[in-house]
């Protein structure tokens, strides 16, 4: 039986990995069209805050010990431009410019997702830069070694943007974050947001929404970013306006596609084709709470989905129940966590939401290094059904948030969540934990 994956990230590799485990006679092919393997891409933002460190260091297991320890015929180089179902055959071109093509029994596309572009002027032009890959990372890290970078302009204020401004922050470089659309963060309750907000104000990051791009030009100095009625210059632009599935080999296949053209499985990692299966960024999900198909590209999910497609191709069952949306991450000193919906997601589902949000402080009374922290939560009027919570603090939000996805896998409800046995002792947060604390204020509004 011969398995071939498409993409040697973390779910690639963690499905060939799992797969040999499972069988080790099993035939195990991977392509990956970059030179790169199994790297914690979500480590590039403070890899780059320290220009002695090696961005190198984020590789988690070099290509030559998958091949020698585990035997996985591992083929750096490799571009499949082509999936065959009705022949079970893929093809492509590798590096150096030479055709190949393989058959398969089963077949596993892991390609990842991929960072999008405004299509404007000059968004292809050398200082412009994405953050997505290992490569990405290293044409950055280089970039800013050869170059005096004194100010920056990071396009799009999401979960990469907002680390890179810390990042470029520590390296003394000017950091100016601009983005379309009006409302800082959409997603975060607007109070919350507003705190996160004076946090890049009180370390002299310039946030400017509601910013109409028209392109970008090179000047003497460097790059202006040209937008209606304003000016950015610097020298250096960042592009993290997002990303999308990199889904389109699947597409022209005939598969069927998902939310934001994700490809589309089942809960055993199955596409719409018995013999393939698809993990990681590229695939969509069920939602924990709506039961509903969603694209949410998270690193566990996309390590998990990995293993549970190995499983199912290798013969072992694997059910993956699905997704919270659970995700942390920091600004500066503050730590922002959210799993579940928010109160505008909630009420486009059909949920009758209720929201609350509460301050209080991390540790117990009166004990020194206490630090305010902010709690939202939201549930359904009609059920008490616990539907999603955000947290932000300068300490205890990050693994807060979990007890908030169990929960949400529980479907539990408020008078349930206020039940829970949290624990206490006064350096880790009051009595009263703050989560509780918001599940007791949201059960006075229902």
């Amino acid at each position: 039986m011969r398995l071939v994956i498409i993409g040697a990230d973390a779910a690639g590799m963690s499905a060939a990995s799992r797969a040999k485990r499972n069988d080790p006679n099993i035939d195990v092919l991977v392509l990956e069209k970059t030179e790169d393997v199994s790297y914690s891409a979500c480590g590039m933002p403070y890899n780059i805050a320290d220009p002695d460190r090696p961005i190198d260091d984020l590789v988690v297991r070099k290509a030559n010990v998958f091949r020698e320890k585990q035997g996985i015929d591992l083929r750096t180089g490799h571009r499949v431009d082509l999936i065959d179902p009705v022949n079970n055959r893929i093809s492509g071109v590798n590096i150096k410019g030479e055709t190949f093509s393989f058959n398969y029994n089963k077949l596993l596309i892991a390609t990842g997702a991929i960072p999008i572009r405004p299509k404007l002027p000059g968004f292809d032009l050398p200082g412009v830069m994405v953050l997505k890959s290992l490569e990405d990372g290293r044409r950055v890290k280089e970039y800013l070694r050869a170059r005096d970078v004194e100010k920056s302009v990071i396009i799009g204020m999401g979960y990469i943007a907002l680390e890179m401004a810390e990042s470029l922050k520590s390296r003394g470089i000017e950091v100016s974050m601009v983005k379309p659309r009006m409302r800082f963060l959409p997603w975060m309750n607007e109070t919350m947001a507003g705190r996160v907000r004076k946090e890049l104000d009180s370390h002299g990051v310039g946030v400017y929404t509601g910013i109409e791009l028209e392109g970008i030009e090179n000047t003497k100095d460097g790059l202006r970013l040209v937008a209606k009625d304003k000016k950015f210059d610097s020298q250096m632009v960042l592009v993290a306006t997002g990303v999308k599935p990199a889904s389109e080999l699947a597409g022209q296949s005939g598969l069927e596609l998902g939310p934001s053209q994700s490809i589309s499985v089942d809960d055993h990692m199955r596409t719409s084709n018995r013999d393939i299966y698809a993990a990681g960024d590229c695939a969509d999900a069920y939602h924990m709470v709506t039961g509903k198909k969603v694209w949410i590209p998270l690193a566990l999910r996309a390590n998990r989905s990995g293993w549970a497609a190995a499983d199912n191709m290798t013969g072992r069952e694997s059910i993956l129940d699905g997704v919270a949306g659970t995700a942390v991450f920091k600004v500066f000193d503050l730590q922002v966590a959210r799993s579940g919906l928010n109160l505008k997601e909630a009420k486009n589902e059909g949920f009758d939401p209720v929201e609350m949000v509460i301050e209080a402080s991390t540790r117990a009374h009166a004990h020194p290094g206490s630090a305010p922290i902010w709690a939202q939560m939201v549930a359904d009027r009609r059920t008490g059904r616990l539907l999603g919570a955000q947290l932000i603090s300068t300490e205890g939000a990050a693994h807060r948030i979990n007890a908030v996805a169990v929960a949400l896998h529980g479907k539990m409800t408020i008078n349930q969540f206020a039940q829970l046995d949290l624990a206490y002792a006064p350096p880790f947060g009051p009595v009263w934990d703050p989560l509780l604390v918001a599940a007791h204020q949201i059960m006075k509004k229902l």
